[in-house]
Protein backbone atom coordinates (compact mmCIF):
# COMPACT_ATOMS: atom_id res chain seq x y z
CA UNK A 1 0.00 0.00 0.00
CA UNK A 2 2.80 2.57 1.29
CA UNK A 3 5.90 3.45 -0.10
CA UNK A 4 8.70 5.11 1.95
CA UNK A 5 12.14 6.42 1.50
CA UNK A 6 14.43 5.81 4.42
CA UNK A 7 17.52 7.88 5.29
CA UNK A 8 21.13 7.02 4.16
CA UNK A 9 24.27 7.85 6.34
CA UNK A 10 24.23 9.36 9.77
CA UNK A 11 20.32 8.73 10.48
CA UNK A 12 20.48 5.01 8.73
CA UNK A 13 21.66 3.18 11.88
CA UNK A 14 19.16 4.70 14.09
CA UNK A 15 16.28 4.81 11.78
CA UNK A 16 17.08 1.16 11.14
CA UNK A 17 17.01 0.62 15.04
CA UNK A 18 13.50 2.74 15.49
CA UNK A 19 11.95 0.56 12.74
CA UNK A 20 13.22 -2.59 14.15
CA UNK A 21 11.98 -1.57 17.54
CA UNK A 22 8.20 -0.86 16.41
CA UNK A 23 8.28 -4.35 14.87
CA UNK A 24 8.57 -2.81 11.50
CA UNK A 25 11.92 -4.49 10.79
CA UNK A 26 13.75 -3.63 7.50
CA UNK A 27 15.25 -6.35 6.05
CA UNK A 28 18.48 -6.25 3.65
CA UNK A 29 19.58 -8.38 0.66
CA UNK A 30 21.85 -7.99 -2.12
CA UNK A 31 20.05 -4.90 -2.92
CA UNK A 32 21.65 -2.68 -0.75
CA UNK A 33 19.26 0.36 -1.58
CA UNK A 34 16.14 -1.63 -1.89
CA UNK A 35 15.05 -3.41 0.91
CA UNK A 36 11.62 -4.56 2.18
CA UNK A 37 9.39 -4.49 5.09
CA UNK A 38 7.44 -7.73 5.81
CA UNK A 39 4.53 -5.56 6.79
CA UNK A 40 1.08 -5.75 4.73
CA UNK A 41 1.36 -1.81 5.08
CA UNK A 42 4.74 -1.07 3.40
CA UNK A 43 5.03 -2.35 -0.43
CA UNK A 44 8.19 -0.79 -1.25
CA UNK A 45 11.11 0.27 0.61
CA UNK A 46 14.15 2.45 -0.80
CA UNK A 47 17.29 3.83 0.85
CA UNK A 48 18.14 7.23 0.00
CA UNK A 49 20.29 10.46 0.83
CA UNK A 50 18.07 12.69 3.49
CA UNK A 51 18.89 15.73 1.27
CA UNK A 52 16.59 14.06 -1.40
CA UNK A 53 14.02 12.70 0.65
CA UNK A 54 11.63 15.70 1.05
CA UNK A 55 11.32 16.45 -2.44
CA UNK A 56 10.60 12.63 -3.38
CA UNK A 57 7.91 13.11 -0.89
CA UNK A 58 6.59 15.97 -2.09
CA UNK A 59 6.52 14.85 -5.75
CA UNK A 60 4.98 11.59 -4.82
CA UNK A 61 7.51 8.97 -5.53
CA UNK A 62 7.02 7.97 -2.00
CA UNK A 63 3.73 8.06 0.13
CA UNK A 64 6.38 8.63 3.12
CA UNK A 65 9.71 9.45 4.36
CA UNK A 66 11.94 10.51 7.08
CA UNK A 67 14.55 13.21 7.09
CA UNK A 68 15.41 16.53 9.23
CA UNK A 69 13.17 19.78 9.31
CA UNK A 70 16.51 20.91 7.87
CA UNK A 71 16.11 19.46 4.48
CA UNK A 72 12.35 20.38 4.47
CA UNK A 73 13.39 23.88 5.14
CA UNK A 74 16.37 23.74 2.95
CA UNK A 75 14.18 22.07 0.22
CA UNK A 76 11.13 24.14 0.64
CA UNK A 77 9.15 20.87 -0.05
CA UNK A 78 5.99 21.00 0.49
CA UNK A 79 5.02 18.01 2.37
CA UNK A 80 3.04 16.77 5.72
CA UNK A 81 5.15 16.64 8.84
CA UNK A 82 3.39 13.91 10.57
CA UNK A 83 5.58 13.53 13.41
CA UNK A 84 8.34 14.38 15.28
CA UNK A 85 11.26 11.76 16.07
CA UNK A 86 13.39 12.85 18.23
CA UNK A 87 16.57 10.40 17.45
CA UNK A 88 19.67 11.76 15.42
CA UNK A 89 23.45 10.14 15.51
CA UNK A 90 23.94 10.19 18.72
CA UNK A 91 22.17 12.22 22.03
CA UNK A 92 17.88 13.28 21.91
CA UNK A 93 17.82 13.93 18.64
CA UNK A 94 17.95 17.59 18.75
CA UNK A 95 20.49 19.00 16.19
CA UNK A 96 21.18 22.97 15.09
CA UNK A 97 22.16 24.98 12.05
CA UNK A 98 24.54 27.20 13.49
CA UNK A 99 26.78 30.06 12.40
CA UNK A 100 30.23 29.55 13.37
CA UNK A 101 33.54 32.28 12.87
CA UNK A 102 36.96 32.05 13.51
CA UNK A 103 37.55 31.76 17.42
CA UNK A 104 39.90 34.99 17.60
CA UNK A 105 37.02 37.09 15.55
CA UNK A 106 35.78 39.92 16.91
CA UNK A 107 32.37 38.97 15.50
CA UNK A 108 29.93 38.07 18.68
CA UNK A 109 26.54 37.75 16.82
CA UNK A 110 24.86 37.36 13.59
CA UNK A 111 24.04 40.76 13.49
CA UNK A 112 27.58 42.14 13.25
CA UNK A 113 28.31 39.97 10.33
CA UNK A 114 29.86 42.77 7.79
CA UNK A 115 27.74 43.25 4.62
CA UNK A 116 29.80 40.83 1.90
CA UNK A 117 30.72 38.48 4.22
CA UNK A 118 31.49 35.16 2.10
CA UNK A 119 29.55 32.18 4.36
CA UNK A 120 29.88 29.02 3.57
CA UNK A 121 26.70 26.33 4.09
CA UNK A 122 25.11 23.09 2.49
CA UNK A 123 22.28 24.79 3.13
CA UNK A 124 22.01 28.08 1.37
CA UNK A 125 18.40 28.63 0.76
CA UNK A 126 17.97 28.53 4.48
CA UNK A 127 21.37 30.59 5.14
CA UNK A 128 19.97 33.11 2.76
CA UNK A 129 16.99 33.38 4.35
CA UNK A 130 18.44 34.02 7.67
CA UNK A 131 20.69 36.47 6.64
CA UNK A 132 17.77 38.61 4.16
CA UNK A 133 16.08 38.36 7.69
CA UNK A 134 18.52 40.86 9.60
CA UNK A 135 18.64 43.01 5.93
CA UNK A 136 22.60 41.66 5.74
CA UNK A 137 23.73 40.87 2.04
CA UNK A 138 26.31 38.31 2.11
CA UNK A 139 27.94 35.71 -0.01
CA UNK A 140 26.75 32.33 0.20
CA UNK A 141 28.67 29.37 -1.12
CA UNK A 142 27.41 26.37 -1.48
CA UNK A 143 29.63 23.32 0.64
CA UNK A 144 30.66 20.00 -0.78
CA UNK A 145 32.11 19.33 2.55
CA UNK A 146 35.02 19.97 5.31
CA UNK A 147 33.12 22.96 5.82
CA UNK A 148 34.95 23.73 8.51
CA UNK A 149 38.44 23.88 6.59
CA UNK A 150 37.46 26.65 4.72
CA UNK A 151 37.18 29.33 7.62
CA UNK A 152 38.76 31.96 8.01
CA UNK A 153 41.26 31.37 5.03
CA UNK A 154 38.99 30.83 1.87
CA UNK A 155 35.43 31.82 4.02
CA UNK A 156 34.68 34.34 6.84
CA UNK A 157 31.57 32.37 8.11
CA UNK A 158 30.15 29.19 8.23
CA UNK A 159 26.62 27.42 8.62
CA UNK A 160 25.91 23.66 9.94
CA UNK A 161 24.48 21.13 11.03
CA UNK A 162 25.76 20.62 15.24
CA UNK A 163 24.86 18.30 17.85
CA UNK A 164 27.08 19.47 20.95
CA UNK A 165 29.47 22.12 18.86
CA UNK A 166 32.72 19.65 19.84
CA UNK A 167 33.81 19.20 16.12
CA UNK A 168 33.41 23.15 15.59
CA UNK A 169 35.27 23.87 18.85
CA UNK A 170 37.99 21.62 17.94
CA UNK A 171 38.33 23.52 14.64
CA UNK A 172 38.91 26.50 16.54
CA UNK A 173 35.39 27.68 15.74
CA UNK A 174 32.81 29.55 17.92
CA UNK A 175 29.23 29.47 17.58
CA UNK A 176 27.91 33.11 17.59
CA UNK A 177 24.17 32.15 16.61
CA UNK A 178 21.36 29.42 15.88
CA UNK A 179 19.96 29.88 12.22
CA UNK A 180 17.27 26.40 12.75
CA UNK A 181 16.79 24.05 15.39
CA UNK A 182 16.10 20.81 13.52
CA UNK A 183 14.94 17.42 14.37
CA UNK A 184 13.92 14.10 12.48
CA UNK A 185 10.91 14.02 10.76
CA UNK A 186 7.97 11.61 9.63
CA UNK A 187 6.99 13.17 6.01
CA UNK A 188 3.84 12.40 4.11
CA UNK A 189 3.26 13.13 0.51
CA UNK A 190 -0.08 15.18 0.74
CA UNK A 191 -1.79 13.43 -1.66
CA UNK A 192 -1.64 10.16 0.61
CA UNK A 193 -2.24 11.80 3.44
CA UNK A 194 -5.50 13.03 1.71
CA UNK A 195 -6.46 9.15 0.64
CA UNK A 196 -8.35 7.41 3.44
CA UNK A 197 -6.79 3.98 2.80
CA UNK A 198 -3.52 5.05 3.18
CA UNK A 199 -4.02 7.94 5.95
CA UNK A 200 -5.09 4.88 7.92
CA UNK A 201 -2.07 2.79 7.54
CA UNK A 202 0.21 6.03 7.64
CA UNK A 203 -1.28 7.11 11.11
CA UNK A 204 -0.91 3.21 12.34
CA UNK A 205 2.84 3.39 11.46
CA UNK A 206 3.07 6.91 13.21
CA UNK A 207 1.42 5.51 16.23
CA UNK A 208 3.91 2.42 16.17
CA UNK A 209 7.36 4.72 15.69
CA UNK A 210 5.99 7.18 18.58
CA UNK A 211 5.13 4.24 20.60
CA UNK A 212 9.15 3.10 20.46
CA UNK A 213 9.89 6.93 21.01
CA UNK A 214 8.10 7.32 23.99
CA UNK A 215 9.23 4.38 25.50
CA UNK A 216 12.50 4.80 25.67
CA UNK A 217 14.54 5.61 28.93
CA UNK A 218 11.38 3.90 30.57
CA UNK A 219 11.08 1.03 32.59
CA UNK A 220 8.21 -0.73 34.16
CA UNK A 221 8.32 -1.42 38.12
CA UNK A 222 6.12 -4.14 40.12
CA UNK A 223 5.80 -4.48 43.49
CA UNK A 224 4.12 -5.70 46.86
CA UNK A 225 3.07 -3.10 49.02
CA UNK A 226 1.52 -4.02 52.64
CA UNK A 227 -1.57 -2.51 53.47
CA UNK A 228 -0.65 0.00 55.86
CA UNK A 229 2.68 1.28 54.01
CA UNK A 230 0.40 2.08 50.70
CA UNK A 231 0.24 5.57 51.50
CA UNK A 232 4.26 5.68 52.54
CA UNK A 233 5.01 4.06 49.07
CA UNK A 234 2.70 6.09 47.14
CA UNK A 235 4.30 8.90 48.03
CA UNK A 236 7.67 8.06 46.64
CA UNK A 237 6.61 6.74 42.96
CA UNK A 238 6.30 8.84 39.57
CA UNK A 239 3.76 7.89 36.83
CA UNK A 240 2.81 9.35 33.62
CA UNK A 241 -0.57 9.70 35.54
CA UNK A 242 -1.01 7.74 38.43
CA UNK A 243 0.09 3.97 39.72
CA UNK A 244 -1.82 1.12 38.97
CA UNK A 245 -2.93 -0.22 42.46
CA UNK A 246 -4.64 -3.95 42.75
CA UNK A 247 -5.84 -6.05 45.89
CA UNK A 248 -3.62 -9.06 45.96
CA UNK A 249 -5.70 -12.12 46.01
CA UNK A 250 -6.69 -13.22 49.72
CA UNK A 251 -5.19 -10.37 51.06
CA UNK A 252 -5.35 -7.16 52.33
CA UNK A 253 -2.29 -6.00 50.93
CA UNK A 254 -1.62 -4.33 47.15
CA UNK A 255 0.35 -5.07 43.93
CA UNK A 256 1.62 -1.85 42.52
CA UNK A 257 2.66 -0.58 39.43
CA UNK A 258 4.28 1.95 37.64
CA UNK A 259 6.35 3.71 34.78
CA UNK A 260 9.52 5.47 35.90
CA UNK A 261 12.43 6.64 33.88
CA UNK A 262 15.21 4.23 33.66
CA UNK A 263 17.79 7.36 35.26
CA UNK A 264 16.29 7.61 38.10
CA UNK A 265 15.65 3.83 39.22
CA UNK A 266 19.00 3.55 41.11
CA UNK A 267 18.14 6.20 43.51
CA UNK A 268 14.26 5.08 43.37
CA UNK A 269 14.30 1.37 44.37
CA UNK A 270 16.12 2.19 47.49
CA UNK A 271 13.19 4.47 48.15
CA UNK A 272 10.68 2.30 47.85
CA UNK A 273 12.08 -0.28 49.62
CA UNK A 274 12.55 1.70 52.63
CA UNK A 275 8.87 3.17 52.54
CA UNK A 276 8.06 -0.57 52.61
CA UNK A 277 7.62 -2.02 49.08
CA UNK A 278 8.49 -5.94 48.39
CA UNK A 279 9.50 -8.35 45.79
CA UNK A 280 10.10 -5.27 43.38
CA UNK A 281 10.67 -5.94 39.68
CA UNK A 282 11.85 -4.06 36.92
CA UNK A 283 10.97 -4.94 33.37
CA UNK A 284 12.24 -2.92 30.06
CA UNK A 285 9.25 -1.36 28.10
CA UNK A 286 9.40 -1.53 23.81
CA UNK A 287 6.47 0.52 23.38
CA UNK A 288 3.60 3.30 25.29
CA UNK A 289 1.07 4.00 22.85
CA UNK A 290 -0.87 7.22 24.69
Amino acid sequence: MLSIALPKGSLEEQTLLLFSQADLEVKRSSREYNPTIADHRIERVKILRPQEIPLYVAEGHFDLGISGHDWVAESGADVIEVAELPYAKTGAGVVNLVLAVCQDSPVERAADIKPGSRITTEFPQVTKAFFDNLGIDVEVSFSYGATEAKVPELMDALVDLTETGSTLRRNGLKIIDTVLTSTTRLLANRDAWEDPGKRVAIEEIRTLLLGVIEARGRVMLEMNVAHEKLEAVIAELPAMKRPTVNKLFGSEDYAVSTVADKSTVNVLIPRLKAAGAEDILEFPISKIVR
